[in-house]
């Protein structure tokens, strides 16, 4: 069997191959370092590729948490706790999670959990209007969404 050799770049070509990956979508640090992580780099290069990134701001914390929260809100409708264990993942600070969840509005919020419960409520044939609840709080769960929320909401949709 064939061993297949791994090439072997020079830190400039590395560091212009971070700069095109942070350049498509923004990356948090952990994404960066697993990435740095496969091209097998002395702690030093790892360093300097990571200060040049941030000060030319291809890579920027606040900025990633902040577009990471408003597109699994926007996107995936989302709840607030599970965007909040999603970043506190990716090792983000408290005050960028706290930044990044001001960019959900409050109103939007509400419509968003109402909405996607009507719509999960009329998907669901469950005639037990128990186990119809269940369903639909064990759904909402799993978006992530507080759990006071949650029994106010399917208690309003489902009567």
């Amino acid at each position: 069997m064939l061993k297949k050799e791994k090439k072997s770049f020079t830190v400039d070509e590395i560091k212009r191959k971070l700069e095109n990956y942070c350049v498509y979508q923004d990356r948090c640090h952990k994404e960066i370092e697993e990435k740095m992580w496969d091209y097998q780099l002395i702690p030093e290069a790892k360093e300097m590729i990571l200060l040049s990134l941030m000060k030319d701001n291809f890579l920027n914390e606040e900025r990633f948490a902040k577009s990471y929260a408003r597109g699994k809100f926007r996107i995936k409708s989302w709840g607030k706790p599970r965007i909040v264990r999603e970043l506190k993942f990716r090792d983000i600070s408290a005050y960028n999670i706290k930044t990044a969840l001001k960019e959900i509005d409050e109103t939007e919020y509400i419509k968003t959990i109402y909405r996607i419960t009507e719509n999960r409520n009329n998907v669901i044939s469950e005639p037990n209007i128990y186990k119809r609840k269940k369903k639909l709080t064990d759904f909402l769960m799993r978006k992530g969404f507080e759990n006071e929320l949650i029994f106010k909401v399917v208690g309003e949709v489902v009567s």
